[in-house]
């Protein structure tokens, strides 16, 4: 079954169609007509899609889905889908498919292109797939599939490619051909795919496909694992479709089943989707046999397709391919020789078709690295093989999807020529030796030096170009010298030729620095090596300042090697250094150097160094650079610190400092420390130097915080601050108040915290305490009235004063009158209750300038302060009472004066104690084990309310007390459970919210619990009346119902004897309505309205009557009707504006409701 040509890398394959729901849709919709047999349309949805649908309801991500789309060969289109993000926290996953299986992701290129992008207002992700330069194989069906957690959604979507077409409607004579040929091709028994793979070896399925044009065979073989699945015999159908069809581009395919039932109505599907007739699909009954035709068959038509009967239904795939690809120009013998060019052509019936070249029955691969190239241009294809080689001798053959077609390759040698043999060379050390040869044939060579192969390196380089060779080696060298041989290949000719290298005296100084200079550290072993060339061997002589370096054992000496000269100091000194002289020479020549040896060492410590300036925690420090810097430039400084009581020095800086200044940090304020310095050069570190000059961090404190105006006067004016946030080790040693009257300073802006920064100079500002002050407040006196003065504060220490704190505004000197005003506090303001013997302390804020008179009175007299003390302060009152009494309750008023102003406040106190006993207790009756006890309450009650009774009983011959009723409130009371024959006291305690009295009143009398008992009277009692007249309790209540849901009104009643209920709608009684149930329980009434419609909407009423009279309650029903409603009312839209939006809905479409 062949398939179009196979894709290139970056083209989009053809992979299966997708896959179709389970099962098409049973159920017609509710109220439709039936459909007619050839009605036009689209089809109802299946079971699969509403469940889907169902689904997307719930959790769908697509905003915008891809839409099916049509392009023409070689034209561009582009999917887009959108996906709302407001309720992702994470951008969701997507991904192209073509067809069931082929994710799209890995086939991204030059021909698609696949694209995302965010819209942050609108928070809509927008993907995109871009196909460019469409081919007529990309048509198929598409999907999009979206995933985000728990959520999924996906969308289908085909793509149709047309070829372009002219507007000339001539016909095509090779279309003609190709129609013959096709005709032709049907007379010839027709081979069934499907039976190749059944039958066929796993091994020889990728074979197969290729031969008959399968690009799809994952899916195929999926869908001939479902087809060997034994399917059950089917009730509906007497003769199902086959389990696939095949059809090439362009033809017509013709389904057809047979029916058991001819009256059973018959549905065709595609992808589950139903087909209507059309030009296309065309539908025709013989008996009982169904029949649908497709014509003009495109790629897009390859897919799965299946017919409904009733409950059943049968499925087939159907898979449409390209017409075969024939070999119209066959290949043809060819012979060549060696290093020629080769080209073997032939001619296909398409243009670009798919070919494959064998050599010898195996597929050749061409690439980048391959010998072979493989070039087409329209039908005609061609294979080159640059430079032929007798390996190339082969059968080829090409085969397409319709043909093949092979020939026969010959290559062979020709008769070699020496056009210019190698010649001998003679050449100096160090230059290029260059062997060029060139003979009548292309082809490559061996070289060989002393009967050995030569390798190619970096310096020799072996170069072949057409029929000219070369060996080539850059600076000859002595071991290059030899015999050098060429023999082509494939030939029994040889080419030598004799090299022989020459190399006069040479010293190589590539190891020293550019000016020849050689560094070593004073006190380590110098050795020198130079090494040297020369053929013969050169003498080497050594010599500094004319006089030569003779070969022995002293400190410095010369020893000669045949490749190298050495020059050894050992124990090098400053004084070595110099220039050395090498002088070499030979028969070839001479040749000499100059070297200078450099002697370095460490340098000497730097002067100790001085601190300029001291911090909290920092300071900064200088030096001067060491005299000598030991033949090397300083690189930096290490700095180290120690505190001068310890002996344990600190580096400060692990990276070299390049200046010579240093800032050290994070010290401790307020001790002593020590710094010194080490020079660092390329040699090491130098001693370290002497230690600084012992210094301690001190710092002054922040500036006092909270400056504010305590208090003016006509010429006084009295301020108050808190002190500094930050006062550091030197401490604080007091405060320096300071003043300007206003016209003396020029004022800029505010600062950031609100304060104003004046620029004024130091003496404009006048101090106002001469003498350093300890506390937060200071009066500021002998100032003219009426003036404006403007105030500073600053924190003084042992490092200085801090920076001044402003008074963010000017002040006018001048007293201002502030009506008082009392600040009860919130415990006061109802009853200040305590207990008799504690102490009573009171304050009382209050406000008023100048300084108010208080007076305080008790119940309206004076207080006695020989028992209550008052004390008064600026700001506040004090009431103190160091044992109180029963005598202190009261009312106490307060009065603040200020000039003709005053406020008034009042304090409730109460002084409470425990009670008095009760006044008399008497035994009232006993009966049984029974007895009746009363009392009177007691006369003094502890100035508190009673809170409660406390009884206990003793027998008479023990008389032990036990407690028979704790926190009792009433003043009578019947003890119970009293043994028979003991004879009781009874004593009662009295107790308030202080506690129990001290004293307890006891019975004078005792009872006596007789044996035989005494006969009780019981008391009588009158019938209570519980009859009551019909009473709501609970209302009915306005209710909104939607239509379709049952809905239910309650209430509650209440009566005795038991109300009779009956319903009623607009004043009529519901009587036997089986649209409405009624229930009654405890009193709870409800009406039941099982799935109402909007003329179920009215007034209700419930009715309750008994003997002792009638109730009535109403209550309004609407009915909303539809889905609609209910959505809104889930959602949160009051009722009102979902009725309004409904009647403007219903005004609009009036068909519809």
């Amino acid at each position: 079954m062949p398939e179009p040509t196979k894709k290139e890398e970056n083209e989009v394959p053809t992979p299966a169609p997708a896959p179709p729901p389970e099962e098409p849709n049973k159920e017609k919709e509710a109220g439709t007509a039936p459909p007619k047999e050839w009605s036009l349309g689209e089809s109802p949805a299946t079971e699969e899609q509403e469940k889907q649908n169902a689904n997307s309801q719930l959790s769908t991500l697509f905003v915008e889905k891809p839409q099916t789309g049509k392009v023409k060969v070689g034209g561009n289109i582009t999917f887009i889908a959108k996906v709302k993000a407001e309720d992702l926290l994470r951008k969701p996953s997507v991904k192209w498919f073509k067809g069931k299986w082929m994710d799209l992701a890995s086939k991204a290129g030059k021909h698609l292109q696949l694209k995302e992008t965010f819209e942050r207002q609108s928070r809509v992700y927008t993907f995109e797939m871009q196909i460019i330069k469409a081919k007529e194989n990309y048509a198929g069906n598409y999907r999009c599939e979206v995933t985000y957690k728990d959520k999924f959604d996906s969308c289908s979507f085909d793509l149709e490619v047309h070829e372009s077409t002219g507007t000339t409607p001539n016909i095509d004579i090779r279309s003609a051909f190709k129609r013959r040929e096709v005709k032709q091709q049907e007379e010839e028994p027709e081979i069934d795919v499907w039976e190749l793979l059944k039958n066929a070896n796993p091994n020889e399925y990728e074979k197969i496909a290729f031969q008959y044009g399968i690009t799809d065979l994952r899916g195929m073989l999926k869908r001939l694992k479902r087809m060997r699945r034994v399917e059950k015999k089917s009730r509906a159908f007497a003769k199902i479709l086959d389990p696939a069809y095949q059809i090439d581009k362009g033809g017509r395919v013709r389904f057809v089943v047979e029916l058991a039932d001819p009256k059973l109505e018959v549905k065709w599907f595609k992808n589950g989707q139903e087909i209507r007739p059309s030009t296309k699909y065309i539908f025709e009954h013989k008996g009982s046999e169904r029949i649908m035709f497709i014509n003009n068959c495109a790629l897009t038509d390859d897919s799965e397709y299946y017919v409904t009967a009733g409950d059943e239904k049968c499925s087939t795939e159907l898979f449409v391919r390209e017409p075969p690809i024939m070999v119209t120009k066959l290949l043809e013998d060819t012979n060549a020789y060696c290093g020629e060019r080769v080209e073997l052509e032939c001619e296909v019936s398409e243009d670009d078709a798919n070919v494959k070249w064998f050599k010898n029955g195996e597929e050749i691969i061409p690439g980048p690295k391959s010998r072979y190239k493989v070039k087409v241009e329209g039908k005609k294809h061609t294979l080159i093989i640059e430079g032929a080689t007798k390996a190339d001798s082969a059968e080829y053959s090409v085969m397409t999807t319709g043909g093949q077609s092979s020939a026969k390759l010959s290559v062979d040698l020709r008769p070699l020529k020496i056009l210019t043999p190698l010649t001998d060379q003679t050449v100096k050390l160090g230059k290029e030796i260059c062997l060029k040869c060139e003979i009548s044939e292309n082809i490559s060579g061996k070289w060989t030096k002393n009967g050995l192969p030569v390798q190619e390196g970096d310096r020799l380089k072996v170069v072949h170009k057409g029929r000219i060779h070369k060996l080539v080696i850059d600076s000859a060298l002595i071991e290059d010298e030899g015999d050098y041989v060429f023999t082509p290949d494939a030939y029994s000719v040889t080419l030598p030729a004799k090299v022989h290298v020459i190399d006069p005296p040479k010293i190589i100084l590539d190891g020293l620095d550019a000016d020849n200079t050689v560094t070593v550290i004073a006190g380590n072993k110098l050795r020198l090596e130079i090494p040297i060339s020369g053929e013969p061997p050169p003498k080497a002589i050594w010599s500094r300042a004319d006089k030569a370096i003779t070969e022995g054992s002293g400190r410095i000496r010369a020893e000669s090697y045949p490749d190298s000269s050495s020059l050894i100091i050992d124990t090098a000194e400053r004084d070595d250094s110099g220039v050395y002289k090498i002088n070499l020479k030979n028969e070839a020549g001479e040749a000499y150097a100059n070297i200078k040896i450099k002697v370095v060492d460490i340098p000497d410590p730097p002067v100790a160094p001085n601190v300029t300036d001291v911090g909290d925690d920092w300071c900064i420090m200088n030096w001067e650079p060491p005299v000598y810097d030991g033949g090397s430039p300083i690189l930096g400084y290490f700095i180290e610190r120690k505190k001068k009581q310890s002996s344990r020095w600190m580096r400060l800086n692990f990276d070299l400092c390049k200046e010579t200044t240093f800032e050290p940090k994070k010290m401790i304020e307020g001790v002593a420390y020590e710094v010194r310095i080490f020079a660092v050069n390329a040699i090491g570190i130098s001693k370290p130097s002497m230690p600084s000059k012992p210094f301690v961090p001190l710092a002054v404190t922040s500036p006092p915080t909270l400056l504010a105006v305590d208090s003016v006067t006509d010429t006084t004016v009295t301020m108050k601050w808190r002190p500094p946030d930050q006062i550091g080790a030197a401490g604080l040693d007091g405060y320096v108040l300071e003043y300007c009257f206003e016209g003396s300073t020029s004022e800029k802006q505010s600062d950031e915290n609100g304060e104003a920064a004046y620029d004024l100079p130091a003496e404009n500002w006048i101090v106002a305490n001469t003498d350093l002050i300890d506390k937060t407040k200071f009066t500021i006196t002998g100032l003219p009235t009426d003036a404006k003065i403007f105030v500073r504060v600053k924190a003084v220490n042992a490092a200085g004063a801090s920076e001044p704190k402003y008074y963010s505004q000017p002040i006018l000197v001048k007293e201002v009158i502030e009506p008082p005003k009392i600040r009860i506090p919130r415990h006061l303001k109802q009853t200040y209750i305590r207990r008799v013997g504690e102490a009573v302390n009171l304050v009382i804020p209050y406000q008023g300038k100048p300084r108010p008179e208080l007076t305080w009175k008790k119940d309206g007299a004076e207080i006695d302060k020989n028992q209550i003390n008052i004390r008064n302060s600026e700001t506040d009152t004090i009431i103190f009472i160091r044992k109180a009494e029963r005598s202190h309750s009261g009312k106490y008023d307060l009065q603040v004066k200020v000039e003709k102003f005053e406020e008034n406040a009042s304090i409730d106190i109460q002084i409470v104690d425990r009670p008095g006993p009760p006044q008399v207790v008497k035994i009232e009756d006993v009966w049984g084990e029974n007895v009746a006890l009363s009392w009177t309450p007691p006369k003094d009650d502890g100035n508190a309310a009673i809170t409660g009774y406390t009884i206990q009983k003793a027998d008479k011959k023990s008389m032990e007390w036990f407690t028979v009723i704790e926190h009792y409130h009433r003043t009578n009371a019947t003890i119970t459970e009293l043994v028979i024959g003991n004879e009781y006291y009874f004593r009662v305690f009295a107790e308030n919210m202080c506690g129990l009295s001290e004293d307890a009143t006891r019975t004078k009398e005792s009872a006596v619990i007789a044996k035989d008992g005494k006969v009780y009277k019981n008391p009588v009692y009158e019938d209570f009346d519980f009859t009551e007249a019909p009473m709501f309790t609970q209302p009915l209540v306005n209710t909104y119902a939607i239509a379709g849901y049952n809905a239910t009104l309650n209430c509650s009643v209440r009566g005795n004897p038991k109300p009779k209920i009956t319903w009623m709608k607009n004043k009529v009684a519901i009587v036997d309505d089986p649209r409405y149930r009624m229930f009654s329980n405890q009193g709870v009434c409800t009406l039941e309205i099982r799935k109402p419609s909007p003329y179920d909407g009215g007034t209700y009423c419930c009715k309750a009557v008994n003997d002792l009279g009638t109730v009535e309650i109403e209550c309004k029903l609407e009915v909303k009707g539809g889905l609609s409603f209910c959505r809104l009312l889930l959602q949160g839209v009051p009722p009102n504006i979902i009725d309004s939006y409904l009647r403007d809905l219903q005004s609009s479409n009036p068909e519809e409701y």
